[in-house]
C-alpha cells in the first residue's frame, strides 16, 4: 500500500509542475485523493461489500467533484489533472500510465447492460470537456483533444479532434489539415447540405 502510494505521488510530481512536494499532493490534490479513494471502494466492491463500496464513491465525489464508479478498472500510474467534473462509469478499464484532465466522462450511452464504458490502452491523455462514450477501444499512445467526443474505436499511436471525434494524426503523421481550433461544426455542415438541397429543388421547380 505505501509502495503504490509513493507511486501515485511521484507521478504527480513528474507529471505536474505545479506540484512543490510530496506533502501538498498528499493533502491538497484532490486527483490523488479520488485514486485513494477507488482503491478502498474497488476493494470493498470486489469482496462483496457493494452498498459500501457505493458510499465510499459517493463521500469521495461530496469531497473532491470526482466520481469513479467501484467496479472501474484503473491500471498504474494514473494522473487525474484538476480533477473536478470528472466521471468514469462502471465498466470502464484504463490501462498504465493514463492522464485525463477536468471535465471528463468516461461513460455509457444507454441502458444496455454488460460492458458499456470505454476501455483505454496504455500512455492515454484525455483533454479537458472530453467525452469518450460506449464501449470503445482507445488504443496505447493516444492524444484525445480538448472537448472531443468519442464514439469510436481509435488505433494505437493517434491524435483524435472535433465532435465527433476524427483521427488527425496516427504515428506522427497528419491525417488531415485539421486543429483544435478549426474543428468543423457538425451542425452548421448539416445546415449547409439542407440549404444546397433546398436550392437544388427551388431550381426544379422553376424548370
Amino acid at each position: 500500500m505505501f509502495r503504490q502510494m509513493r507511486e501515485d505521488i511521484a507521478t504527480i510530481r513528474d507529471r505536474d509542475p505545479a506540484a512543490r512536494s510530496n506533502f501538498e499532493v498528499w493533502w491538497l490534490y484532490n486527483g490523488y485523493k479520488a485514486l485513494r479513494s477507488h482503491r478502498r471502494a474497488n476493494w470493498l466492491y470486489k469482496h462483496g461489500f457493494l452498498l459500501l463500496a457505493r458510499w465510499e464513491s459517493q463521500r469521495c465525489v461530496r469531497r473532491t467533484g470526482i466520481e469513479i464508479h467501484p467496479a472501474a478498472t484503473i491500471g498504474d500510474r494514473f494522473f487525474i489533472d484538476h480533477g473536478t467534473g470528472v466521471v468514469i462509469g462502471e465498466t470502464t478499464e484504463i490501462g498504465d500510465d493514463c492522464t485525463i484532465y477536468q471535465g471528463v466522462t468516461l461513460g455509457g450511452t444507454g441502458k444496455d447492460q454488460g460492458k458499456r464504458h470505454p476501455t483505454l490502452g496504455n500512455h492515454v491523455m484525455v483533454g479537458s470537456g472530453a467525452k469518450v462514450l460506449g464501449p470503445i477501444k482507445i488504443g496505447n499512445n493516444v492524444r484525445i483533444a480538448a472537448g472531443a467526443v468519442v464514439l469510436t474505436d481509435i488505433p494505437d499511436n493517434c491524435t483524435a479532434v472535433g465532435i465527433p471525434a476524427k483521427v488527425v494524426r496516427r504515428d506522427g503523421e497528419k491525417v488531415q489539415e485539421l486543429d483544435q481550433i478549426h474543428v468543423p461544426d457538425p451542425v452548421a455542415q448539416e445546415i449547409r447540405r439542407l440549404e444546397e438541397r433546398l436550392e437544388q429543388l427551388e431550381k426544379l421547380s422553376k424548370e
